[in-house]
């Protein structure tokens, strides 16, 4: 009797599993998740509980306009489609991509493409790039004229790409906050440093005026030629001497044939124009007066590298020579009076004059600071009149150290255009601070 009633609920369970409709089960989806779906046939769409179409019907593909989405399983109420097609990117997206990918992998191998290690610090290669990329923009600009779009979206773009490493540098600091229920307790949070949150906005602002200076030259009355000829109003060429006409020429502009000669008109340039040109030149004095002092700034910031304190000479005097150094340690020292006795024809001397007394600024700093140390160590002791020697000479050491940074100081207030120092080279070549670099 046990087997019997058993095959009789096997039977009833089968009768119940060859009832079981698959459409009911997926309209009873449906309407659990809201969703609707269609069947794509010849004859329109229909529900799910209509009878599936022949097997011949389905198989035939010429009878399917577009090829049908792939759909998965109904899971958790929604069905999932997979796109047959990936999104389409424009070849201008690509190879701005692509270019920028160039950029940041350059800037991870430190300019070392070859993968080598031979590459040098992330510091100074963002300070490469970004000499490079000014160099390519702006370094054939000879002309007051607007920028060309290509090459001021590619300053933009690649500044940006440059400078967003700046974002994660930050510093903490201490921040009150209020609990929901009354309250406040102190919290560390980060925030951009100090030297970049002043210092990269005003760069910043200086960028955009100078780019609307140049911008601002559209509509000018003069135009541009050749330097050997201009061309005329009646479209004839007439010939114009390369060299200037008066008594002392200038070497520099002699050198440069090659730069695009300006040509006002007969009359000149009107009353209007002159003043432009003029508040042009002002401001764009100002804006360079103002990125020299944040340079300069940054670069005292810097610290001195061993390279360069290792390369100077042990004494002072070989820097200077003999007559340079016998001005300095007169009784009487008159900055001004020196520099008018120095050659300063040209600007590769006045360098050379720079670089020099730098020089010996450090030689004496150094001596002053160790002798100063040593002094501190041996204190009072019984030496008598060779202590009273020794701190004869650590004074004079101080003293020349002074008269030297005075005459540098000078120096460079009666040269505000000076390019950059030994030391200044070096201090970029040998940084190894990411947001002095930023700066």
């Amino acid at each position: 009797m046990g087997s019997i009633s058993s095959e009789e609920s096997f039977d009833q369970i089968s009768e119940q599993l060859e009832s079981y409709n698959l459409s009911a089960d997926v309209s009873e989806s449906e309407s659990s998740s809201g969703f609707s779906c269609r069947r794509f046939d010849r004859g329109g769409s229909s529900s799910l509980t209509s009878s599936p179409p022949a097997g011949s019907e389905f198989v035939d593909g010429a009878s399917f306009k577009e090829r049908l989405p792939v759909m998965l399983p109904v899971v958790g109420g929604r069905h999932v489609v997979i796109p047959m097609t990936k999104a389409e990117v424009s070849e201008a997206e690509m190879s701005e991509i692509e270019l920028m990918k160039e950029r940041f992998a350059k800037l991870l191998l430190g300019e070392d493409m070859s993968g080598g290690g031979k590459g040098v610090c992330t510091a100074l290669a963002i300070s490469n790039a970004i000499t490079n990329l000014s160099a390519s923009v702006f370094g054939e600009l000879w002309k007051l004229e607007p920028l060309s779009p290509q090459r001021k979206l590619m300053w933009r773009r690649e500044m940006d790409w440059l400078l967003c490493v700046s974002d994660s540098i930050v510093e903490l600091k201490p921040s009150l906050q209020e609990f929901p229920g009354g309250g406040t307790f102190e919290v560390m949070v980060a925030r951009p440093r100090s030297d970049l949150y002043v210092n990269l906005p005003a760069l910043k602002k200086l960028d955009a005026m100078l780019l609307s200076i140049l911008d601002s030259f559209h509509d000018s009355e003069y135009c541009y030629a050749d330097r050997g000829v201009v061309i005329s109003d009646n479209d004839g060429i007439e010939a114009f001497p390369s060299s200037l006409t008066s008594e002392w020429p200038s070497i520099r502009q002699e050198e440069k044939w090659w730069l695009p000669f300006p040509k006002v008109p007969p009359s000149g340039l009107s009353e209007d124009s002159r003043k432009r040109l003029q508040q042009c030149r002002e401001c764009t004095h100002q804006i360079l007066k103002a990125a020299m002092a944040i340079n300069s700034n940054v670069l005292a910031e810097m610290e001195i590298p061993n390279a360069y304190l290792k390369s100077l000479p042990k004494c002072g005097k070989d820097c200077l020579g003999e007559g340079m150094y016998r001005y300095l340690t007169a009784d009487q020292f008159f900055p001004e009076c020196l520099l008018d006795y120095l050659d300063q024809s040209s600007e590769y001397t006045t360098l050379e004059i720079a670089n020099r007394v730098e020089a010996s600024v450090h030689i004496w700093k150094q001596k002053y600071s160790k002798r100063h140390s040593l002094r501190a160590k041996v204190g009072k002791s019984s030496w008598g009149g060779k202590v009273k020697g020794f701190v004869g000479d650590i004074e004079t050491t101080k003293v020349l150290a002074q008269r030297a940074e005075t005459l540098l100081q000078n120096l460079r207030l009666r040269f505000p255009g000076l390019p950059q120092t030994s030391l200044d080279v070096s201090k970029i070549q040998h940084n190894k601070v990411l947001h002095l670099t930023m700066n």
